[in-house]
């Protein structure tokens, strides 16, 4: 099933559902824990609910946001009688994008690395009969251990080589934290790695970038400007709203992937009025960081 994206929308913001843990998510948004059971069928439910609310938004739309980052279960369930991803494109002109990672390991070596995926090509074919133009996976760095940053990278090339394999965008996302100490070094090791590693594909092999937002300004503009790289988008990894639009404006090329900071202050008990307000205050807050970066580079024409 081939599908064939064109979002020539150069100040548009990717935007994500997963990043918090799904009680975390849920608790910010006004959802006791009493109301669900962690893992099962009844938490999910309320995760597709508070993600529809936003989705069928009509604040929410391919105007200012360019992707939307899902969850497999996400993927697999329907908004308003379509399933999500075909949902997404053809209601709201929003790239579906799907994420594959099965949660992080224990940290060793100053990093936590990607749980194996062991069924990466299934979900990558489905994830194709979807409709889904690309994939994310995250891991994270803590400590400036250069043993463990090369193996960070190493392990997010390897998995986006075999997602490349199958004909989506990988996007590699190896967040920094940035409550580390040592944030500023980690930043400088990871962009070295990542140069290196991108030295080893081929002309035809396209990945994406989702990485935290650097201490130095303008860190990535190698990455940026690589011609490999589709496109380099920032997670907001813990920051304000404010803090990260503030910090993304200064990276020339960069655009948001903002999760917790778009989703920030928004509460299931919210009139639909006061949601769309605040959701729409949010989108155009980081619509108008992403812009001010200045992004020159437009998503690539995918089949």
């Amino acid at each position: 099933m081939a599908h064939t994206y064109n979002m020539p929308v150069p100040h548009s913001t990717p935007t994500s559902f997963h990043s918090l843990t799904a009680p975390k998510a849920l608790r910010l948004y006004g959802i006791k824990d009493d109301e669900y059971e962690v893992g099962e069928k009844s938490m999910y439910d309320c995760i597709h609910k508070m993600r529809t609310r936003i989705m069928t938004s009509p604040k929410f739309n391919g105007d200012r946001i360019l992707g939307a980052i899902l969850f497999e279960d996400t993927m697999n369930r329907e908004v308003e009688g379509l399933p999500t991803a075909e949902y997404l494109w053809k209601k709201k002109n929003v790239v579906p994008i799907l994420k594959v990672d099965k949660g992080l390991e224990a940290e060793k070596d100053g990093v936590q690395l990607m749980k194996p995926i062991p069924n990466l090509d299934t979900m990558c074919d489905a994830a194709l009969a979807n409709g889904v133009l690309a994939t994310k996976m995250r891991s994270v760095i803590n400590q400036a251990d250069l043993s463990g940053i090369k193996q960070i990278v190493e392990q997010q090339f390897d998995f986006g080589k075999q997602i490349m394999a199958k004909g989506l965008v990988p996007i590699l996302e190896p967040e920094v934290n940035i409550k580390s100490p040592e944030k500023q070094e980690i930043e400088a090791m990871l962009r070295a790695e990542l140069m290196e590693n991108l030295k080893l594909l081929r002309d035809d092999q396209k990945i994406m970038f989702k990485l935290t937002l650097p201490t130095v300004d303008d860190l990535y503009e190698q990455l940026v400007t690589h011609p490999n790289v589709v496109r380099v988008v920032a997670l907001s990894g813990g920051y304000t709203r404010a803090e990260a639009d503030a910090l993304l404006a200064r990276q020339h090329g960069v655009v948001a992937s903002f999760s917790r900071a778009l989703t920030e202050g928004l509460r299931d008990d919210m009139t639909d009025d006061a949601f769309d307000t605040l959701l729409d205050t949010s989108i155009g807050e980081i619509f108008a960081a992403s812009k001010a970066s200045g992004v020159k580079k437009e998503l690539h024409a995918h089949k």
